[in-house]
């Protein structure tokens, strides 16, 4: 029974491009990002390998008393992958200067799940919600249903919004789900 699950899982995977996460060189993230996007279009293998990622978040940095926008990569070391794997792939991925290794047990890639990929907001699709900063909306689910606040934050990655409630007479934040939450 067990055999026939993991071909079910291979065949799946052998279907469908998944996401990967392959280690690097400290500070070669970008580097690596190019050089296989550069062997993707040397060797037209863009129906194979379809994204190559470097997850940054925008983050303000205070020195010498001024600020200034900059870009941190989200996971230092390490490049997400949505391909098709196989022979090629893997043996064009791996051998790639400045990458060490999948992510996975031995040579054994092991994709990311959907949860997981959902979770850091590399998702092929973003869902817009009808709401802005400073909107009032009602909790409709969860511990704090019923509860009445102002929207601080939106994460449309991770689909989730940043609301002041009233508790216990503080405004306190709290993150909520899209899905959690109803505009006024």
């Amino acid at each position: 029974m067990s055999e026939e699950l993991n071909k079910s899982e291979e065949n799946k995977l052998a279907t469908e491009s998944r996401w990967y996460v392959v280690h690097t060189y400290s500070g070669y993230e970008n580097k690596v990002k190019a050089n296989i996007e550069k062997i993707i279009e040397n060797r037209g293998m863009q129906d194979q390998i379809h994204q190559v990622i470097v997850p940054v978040q925008d983050c303000v940095e205070i020195k010498n008393g001024q600020k200034k926008n900059v870009q941190r990569k989200v996971f230092p070391g390490y490049v997400l992958l949505k391909m098709f794997m196989n022979d090629d792939t893997w043996y064009v991925v791996r051998n790639t200067r400045g990458v060490t290794s999948f992510v996975g047990p031995g040579s054994k890639p092991v994709p990311l799940t959907d949860d997981e990929v959902r979770a850091m907001g590399i998702g092929d699709t973003v869902e817009e919600l009808d709401i802005e900063l400073d909107d009032t909306v009602r909790v409709a689910s969860g511990p704090f249903a019923e509860s009445v606040g102002q929207i601080k934050e939106i994460n449309a990655n991770k689909r989730t919004v940043i609301v002041k409630l009233s508790i216990f007479g503080r405004e306190t934040p709290v993150e909520l789900d899209f899905n959690q939450i109803e505009k006024l």
